[in-house]
């Protein structure tokens, strides 16, 4: 059985990213996308879906806001938000879940495997597993890179860029050092904080050190950051970045 599956975020690349860890769940359908809640409630009444992933602070209507306006269908709902006080609230709503971004996707499985349990029969969450699940979440700060025999922590927020060179994944620090990482981009992207976003199937960036943004050839753009690199954007990519730059 496929999951009719809306998902409703105000930020466009938190979405993209939210269907590409979904894309590994063949269960999952997703046959619309909304960026407020008043474009979510007429989505899902006219689609009557069966599950939707649901962000909390959006334009228009909020989420809770939202769900208090469905009245004929009722889909099942996994919270999706960056603040956690939000969570005895959704838990009173009946939701499956309750994802804290950024969403990780050994996480996610867990949220499947309910949904596949209840097959979307009924709310699964239980309030200390959700209160358990809101004290256990923590703030990664640091990546390990292998050197020799020794292992280093690397601040997350010292890290200006994560780039694929070939099979190798290298991050440059704010110090000017590059080091290797076993991570691949996609677990990095899962892992890291939305401050980091994908610009290039190569490449990560920290939005917190671009220094100016050019234009590029052929659509492209081309971001310089704090310690004078340059880093192009994939083409396919650069009209999310242009509104989420605002350019």
């Amino acid at each position: 059985m496929n999951w009719k599956t809306i998902i409703i975020e105000d930020e466009q690349l938190a979405r993209q990213r939210l269907k590409r860890l979904l894309a590994n769940y063949q269960e999952v359908e997703i046959i619309a996308e909304a960026e407020n809640g008043l474009e979510g409630l007429e989505l899902i009444n006219q689609h009557q879906a069966d599950l939707v992933f649901l962000d909390i602070e959006m334009p228009i209507l909020n989420g809770f806001e939202m769900l208090a306006k469905l009245t004929h269908h009722q889909p099942k709902v996994v919270f999706t938000t960056a603040y956690d006080q939000y969570a005895i609230k959704a838990f009173d709503e009946g939701s499956i879940d309750y994802l804290l971004k950024p969403i990780e996707l050994e996480r996610l499985d867990k949220t499947i495997l309910k949904l596949k349990q209840t097959n979307l029969a009924k709310p699964v969450m239980a309030l200390d597993d959700l209160l358990q699940q809101i004290k256990g979440k923590s703030v990664q700060k640091t990546l390990t890179v292998k050197l020799g025999d020794r292992i280093l922590l690397i601040k997350i927020e010292e890290i200006i860029h994560i780039q694929a060179e070939d099979k190798y994944v290298f991050l440059y620090t704010a110090d000017g050092k590059k080091h290797l990482t076993d991570y691949t981009l996609s677990v990095l992207e899962a892992k890291l904080p939305d401050d980091f976003i994908r610009i290039h199937r190569s490449d990560i960036i920290n939005t917190n050190y671009i220094t100016e943004i050019r234009r590029g050839f052929n659509g492209a753009l081309i971001f310089v950051m704090s310690n004078q690199s340059k880093v192009s954007s994939s083409r396919s990519n650069s009209e999310v970045l242009r509104a989420r730059f605002g350019i």
